[in-house]
């Protein structure tokens, strides 16, 4: 840019133009996705002129890296039609250069180095920006398995409270229904106490036939794990915010979600045509709540024979919920919400 200053003509006053052109798309690109399919084309075709008219390859370094860092958390088919569409120019403007100065190529080393930079821009930022996702869904994934783990841990204890206490109050139950009846001493005082007896082993027994039961229920790591899983295979990134902590949820909250958000899932591999699934746990001081947001074009919500999306009403709406599904600007947007104290 420093050639256009101070200016001499209208032609500089016009690549100033360009600069500031760009600054504005180049802030665009990395602010407003969903502009991205007029914003990244503008970007290029305007350092696509400075590379082609102006003979200046440098400038096509901020896409080559920008542009492409961005497309790492995208299908590869549109880093290879951006990929093609860089390469283009660059070639297109290494002609003209030659045609204006024939030579300068093979007479001019600093020419030839100066080419690197741009031409291998686009491949070190997509190859390391897939290594940077490569690396955070490994982390995931290894936050999931750690949790799975530690239920695991769990359902042992499970087993063992409900193997020794559980057969324990059962004995204390029979015991004491027996004692009733062979006891002949002050049997109106006696007969109450063994009563009481009996019915608070019961409680007991039902108490650690439920914590066992909510232990057996599918936690949030767990389903994300499976269905992180079939994802990947469909090609379509996730992401997830606030998954740590939801991870400390109450079980029982933990399972009520799960439920819908496979369903939730599920519809956004075989109908969204989405590329990108993001899910957002929170909690305000009553509920708990999920958001599942694609960036898919289904908007046929009710398919005919299908039964998901009311499935997924019922079940929230039995454990006192909500849900909603609406499509935005992005793609479709499922919310599912919880109070902290969710029914049985």
């Amino acid at each position: 840019m420093a050639e256009f200053i101070p200016v001499k003509s209208e032609a500089d006053w016009f690549w100033l133009g360009l600069c500031g052109l760009f600054l504005i798309v180049y802030i665009l690109v990395n602010e407003i996705d969903r502009w991205l399919p007029v914003t990244i084309p503008l970007e290029l075709g305007i350092t696509g002129l400075f590379s082609i008219f102006a003979f200046n390859n440098y400038m096509l370094i901020f896409p080559g890296w920008q542009v492409s860092f961005m497309l790492g958390w995208y299908p590869r088919k549109y880093f290879r039609w951006f990929a093609s569409a860089y390469y283009v120019i660059i070639g297109i403007g290494l002609w003209r250069a030659n045609l204006a100065q024939p030579g300068i190529f093979q007479s001019s080393f600093g020419e030839i180095s100066g080419l690197i930079f741009p031409i291998a821009s686009p491949m070190l930022a997509y190859t390391f920006s897939r290594s940077v996702i490569h690396q955070r869904q490994l982390r995931q994934t290894n936050r999931r398995l750690q949790v799975v783990i530690q239920r695991g841990e769990r359902e042992r204890i499970a087993r063992d409270l409900h193997d020794t206490l559980g057969q324990s109050f059962s004995m204390i139950t029979l015991k004491t229904e027996l004692a009733k009846k062979l006891l002949v001493k002050a049997p109106e005082r006696v007969a109450q106490e063994l009563d009481d007896i009996a019915q608070t082993s019961r409680d007991d027994l039902q108490l650690v036939r439920a914590i066992v039961n909510d232990l057996h229920q599918q936690s949030l790591s767990e389903m994300l794990l499976s269905q992180g899983k079939n994802i990947a295979e469909a090609d379509v990134m996730l992401i997830t915010s606030g998954e740590n902590e939801a991870t400390e949820w109450p079980t029982k909250v933990q399972s009520q979600f799960s439920a819908v958000m496979t369903e939730a899932i599920t519809n956004v591999i075989r109908h969204a045509q989405a590329h990108q699934v993001e899910i957002t746990f929170d909690q305000s001081p009553t509920t708990y709540s999920v958001t599942i947001q694609d960036d898919g074009k289904s908007k046929n919500y009710v398919r005919a024979g299908s039964n998901g999306i009311s499935g997924m009403r019922s079940h929230m709406h039995e454990a006192d919920g909500t849900f909603s599904i609406d499509h935005n600007r992005q793609g479709t947007l499922v919310s599912l919400t919880l109070p902290k104290e969710v029914r049985s």
